[in-house]
């Protein structure tokens, strides 16, 4: 199989302010919007990676814990420097962040939207200092990240 994850769509309780989170802090495009009830953004001109709907959660409350759904949707930075750059806008907009770890592959940053659902932002190392077994297997892993040395990239 050859296929990519083309886009994410959520379920949001009020667009404009799911809008400020994932344009006015995260930084992507507007592409399209159908008045009140639904919004598409992007990033490098695609027509949408994200979706944002109210249309049946106008209003609505995030899934209680110890139900199913979405734990957390992924967005890769192409840089270190552009994921700084993001965590930076995050916490200048008082989003306190829920972890910050390196996976080995990784550097990954936790947070939650307005919604309450589970963003993680990230950037991939050089595939070649990624983490392997002594028999070739990807070994990936979980440790504190520094997000002082990270913000001072």
């Amino acid at each position: 199989m050859n296929a990519t994850i083309g886009h994410v769509h959520l379920k949001v309780a009020d667009l404009e302010r799911a809008l400020a989170f994932y344009r006015d802090v995260l930084g992507f495009e507007l592409t399209q919007r159908f008045g009140k009830q639904a919004a598409f953004l992007s990033t490098g001109g695609y027509h949408h990676h994200l979706g944002l709907n109210t249309w049946e959660s106008a209003g609505g409350q995030p899934p209680a814990p110890g139900t199913t759904g979405l734990y957390h949707v992924a967005l890769l930075f192409p840089s270190r420097a552009e994921l700084a750059d993001a965590v930076r806008r995050v916490l200048k907009a008082g989003i306190p962040l829920e972890g910050a770890a390196d996976h080995g592959v990784s550097e990954a940053i936790y947070l939650r939207d307005p919604d309450g659902n589970g963003v993680e932002l990230y950037w991939d190392k050089p595939k070649e200092q990624w983490p392997r077994t002594a028999n070739g297997n990807l070994s990936m892993i979980t440790v504190p990240l520094d997000l002082e040395r990270l913000l001072s990239a």
